[in-house]
């Protein structure tokens, strides 16, 4: 990976002449100027909230639906409304079944003229089965995805809120991934497929918005809202990017949020972060909860319908977004 360390920006060598004549000798002197620190914005849990609130009102946000597109016509009017230049990228993609899916891929660029850039990404669909919810007649309608879904692209709008009046030194692109959430689903006994999740970042993987498209690293939030979650280091993060991962979590705890971002070694997860990996070699960490007492790991209300607005907690929002805003501004 390409460490995320302090970057310098060299100017060229400097030469100071002395007197024609003096006898002095030349001399030349070599001068190194570091890019200011920026001051981090202060992130308004309040205000994330309320980004997930407006999802959740759409109702479920799933592909081929009014409610879908509705949802999709907000995220973009709204990083618009915050500086971004928006791209949505529209595709046709198969689920599992053979479904053609109708996707949006929401990308908003923020100083798009720099060519170094970080990457913020997180999914927007919903999950279009409640495969885990323990009534068994409500496991093919779909939820509401108030932390699956919904907090991720609440934090980092939260995030893009700010990014106008306070640029980072590196230019910023969010992404909002469709389909990640249309894999097979655990009630159906169908043969097994790879690559049925996150579809969305599959596409943008194999046709990025920008040719050659690079960035420094890649940050992902998933399920990042639940009241006294957990995050732990997830293990493909560990393999693509070691050193990003711990200076995530050692920022957290600098700032006061250790309660939150534990040291431990989580979950193996096919996720968003998999394939912009795969397809685009950029180093990415997933921010994503754990649960090593819950039987998914994921928390007793994950793919149910009680992934709603009960379950946002602001003190988890805040430590999420405040780290990761910490982590981009520090960059060089």
């Amino acid at each position: 990976m390409k460490n995320s360390v302090l970057c310098f920006m060299a100017i060229p060598l400097l030469f100071i002449a002395c007197g024609q004549g003096s006898g002095n000798q030349q001399r030349s002197v070599a001068t190194t100027i570091a890019k200011p620190d920026l001051i981090t914005p202060e992130f308004n849990a309040d205000s994330a909230y309320y980004f997930i609130e407006k999802q959740v009102s759409f109702g479920p946000r799933v592909p081929n639906t009014p409610e879908h597109i509705a949802c999709a016509e907000y995220l973009a009017e709204t990083l618009e409304r915050f500086g971004a230049e928006v791209i949505v990228q529209e595709a046709e993609v198969r689920a599992f079944d053979n479904t053609r899916l109708n996707i949006r891929n929401i990308i908003g660029q923020f100083q798009p003229e720099k060519s170094e850039r970080l990457l913020l990404f997180a999914h927007w669909d919903t999950r279009p089965f409640a495969d885990h919810d323990p009534d068994p007649a409500m496991r093919n309608t779909p939820i509401l995805g108030a932390n699956d879904g919904g907090s991720g692209v609440g934090v980092l709008l939260e995030i893009a809120r700010h990014l106008q009046e306070n640029p980072t030194h590196p230019g910023i692109d969010i992404i909002f991934f469709d389909a990640e959430d249309y894999g097979i689903p655990d009630h159906f006994h169908v043969p097994y497929k790879p690559d049925t999740w996150c579809l969305g970042s599959q596409y943008w993987g194999q046709n990025p918005h920008v040719r050659n498209y690079y960035a420094r690293f890649g940050i992902l939030l998933d399920m990042v809202g639940a009241k006294d979650a957990q995050f732990y280091r997830e293990q493909h993060s560990l393999r693509f990017a070691p050193r990003l991962v711990d200076h995530i979590w050692n920022i957290a705890h600098e700032l006061g949020y250790g309660a939150w971002f534990n040291f431990g070694i989580g979950g193996l997860i096919t996720d968003d972060h998999v394939y912009v990996y795969k397809h685009l070699n950029i180093p990415s960490v997933n921010i994503i909860q754990h649960d090593p007492t819950s039987p998914t790991s994921f928390g007793s209300y994950w793919h149910t319908h009680a992934d709603n607005m009960d379950i946002i907690d602001k003190a988890t929002l805040k430590a999420v977004g405040q780290t990761v805003m910490e982590v981009i501004y520090r960059e060089k």
